[in-house]
């Protein structure tokens, strides 16, 4: 099981659920609770935060290895990783200690479905595509977008409720905050 010093949950989905639709909808919620929120998202590919033209990006394309752009309201670390040899992806672990938990509440992560650490399951029925939970004993809920008959005994959310949703990570929170300070 992967370890945070603040509580972490993911959200895990087969692609095309809605995963960053949904934090987009939660986010904002949580903030309102006082909740201060770091996201790790997997990307399965490269990707780009600066633009071309941008001092930033020229920079980087020269051959810097890590790019730090700061002002006073935002910092963001661009860095370059060498491909190894077996092309590993980075770790959830290795990317969870970039952070400050000392100005954190809460980590979400979006993706990793195979990483160990606690999971809701989103799930549409009309994608066709199995559950998750099934396999994945660190799967905690399961959100749908209609009822649907799960293999174990979760609680189930509704998709549509983004609400429903907020309760059960404040719920979640809560109880992940009293084992940490333990």
């Amino acid at each position: 099981m992967i370890r945070c010093p603040v509580p972490l949950l993911g959200f895990c989905a087969w692609s095309g659920t809605g995963k960053t639709t949904l934090l987009k909808a939660v986010i904002p919620m949580l903030r309102e609770h006082g909740l201060r929120i770091a996201i790790v998202k997997h990307a399965h590919h490269g990707f780009d935060l600066d633009q071309p033209g941008k001092d930033s990006w020229e920079l980087r394309k020269a051959g810097a290895l890590q790019t730090l752009v700061a002002s006073r309201r935002r910092i963001a670390l661009i860095e370059e990783r060498e491909v190894p040899v077996d092309n590993e992806e980075p770790t959830l672990a290795e990317l969870l200690e970039m952070f400050d938990p000392r100005r954190l509440d809460l980590v979400l992560v979006e993706g990793f479905k195979n990483e160990v650490f606690p999971k809701i399951e989103l799930h549409r029925p009309s994608l066709g595509r199995p559950l998750l939970c099934g396999q994945r004993r660190h799967i905690i809920a399961v959100a749908s977008d209609e009822p649907v008959s799960l293999p174990r005994p979760l609680p189930h959310l509704d998709l549509n409720r983004p609400d429903e949703l907020v309760d059960f990570i404040l719920d979640f929170c809560n109880d992940e905050a009293l084992k940490l300070s333990l």
